[in-house]
């Protein structure tokens, strides 16, 4: 299967002017989080308790980190070759940004970092299967776009890749690592990229044609159409979150909500549904009012 011509038609909008109004902010994962379980957005935006990184995570940054230089190459060079090529120069900028990524192997372990660097190649054959990156110039990549809601919630998140076509119509498109499509991943991401979509709404005046998910482990796509009357919808669902995640702020009442992503959540030790105790609530729990706790790019793996 082979991706349609996409060309890159305007120039990335200039930043939002954050009205004085603006109080707080949100990201598409901290509001995952509280959606999917309340206890779990207190430990990472409240109490912001160390998430050691796995394995699956640091393949899953290194993979995006490729397919985002794979676009600075001229067109007729983006190969699997060449795509190929990336993975270790990346993983070695990666590991010199964020030392604790070394840690996920033994000292001298070379054959487990080579492991680990092939099978994130493996992952980047999945994408050529699914796209042909020398028919795309992609509009923005990996670039972070905000918008207000409601006057006084700034959304914003990290889009991981942006396609205009000449007529104009966005596509959005998210890059997943993991296997494709499980129920309960495939909502958290669908929500991430309503997310995105609300912002170009509100901000370019423009509903995303297409929001693309690809599944880069079975080479596959999942492309969902949105409108502007679900968005609308989506927008009251997100202030409501907002509003919830306040009132438990204020009450210092997050409460667990059990499921089958409880096998991949990191803080078992601090949960009550485990047996065990959360850490006393911070006796000054109020933040940057524009940064959650997640300011920069998420790391993929931890959302997949």
């Amino acid at each position: 299967m082979t991706a349609e011509p996409v060309i890159d038609t305007q120039d990335p909008p200039a930043p939002a002017v954050v009205p004085p109004t603006v109080r707080a902010s949100l990201s598409p994962s901290r509001a995952a989080d509280f959606k999917t379980c309340p206890l779990l957005y207190r430990f990472r935006s409240i109490d912001r308790l160390p998430e050691r990184p796995t394995v699956e995570q640091a393949r899953g940054t290194l993979v995006h980190a490729v397919l985002e230089r794979l676009f600075d190459l001229p067109a007729a060079a983006r190969t699997p070759e060449s795509a190929g090529d990336l993975v270790a120069p990346q993983w070695d900028r990666l590991v010199t940004e964020e030392p604790e990524l070394a840690g996920l192997f033994a000292e001298g372990d070379a054959a487990g970092v080579a492991e680990f660097l092939r099978s994130a190649a493996g992952l980047l054959q999945g994408y050529f299967a699914v796209e042909d990156p020398r028919r795309l110039e992609p509009a923005e990549r990996e670039a972070l776009i905000s918008a207000v809601v409601d006057d006084e919630l700034l959304i914003r998140g990290y889009l991981d890749r942006l396609d205009v076509a000449p007529d104009g119509a966005l596509r959005v498109v998210d890059y997943k690592t993991g296997g494709a499509p499980r129920e309960a991943f495939e909502a958290r991401a669908l929500f991430q990229l309503k997310f995105y979509a609300l912002v170009l709404w509100r901000t370019r005046g423009v509903v995303p044609r297409v929001l693309r998910l690809l599944y880069l482990k079975d080479a596959e796509i999942c492309d969902y159409t949105p409108d502007a009357e679900e968005l609308l919808r989506f927008e009251r669902t997100v202030v409501a979150l907002w509003q919830a995640i306040e009132q438990a702020t204020a009450r210092q009442d997050f409460r667990p909500r059990p499921s089958r992503l409880c096998d991949w959540c990191s803080h078992q030790a601090h949960c009550p549904s485990f047996g065990g105790t959360p850490p006393p609530f911070p006796v000054t729990a109020t933040t940057d009012p524009l940064r959650d706790a997640r300011s920069g790019p998420v790391a993929p793996g931890a959302d997949e």
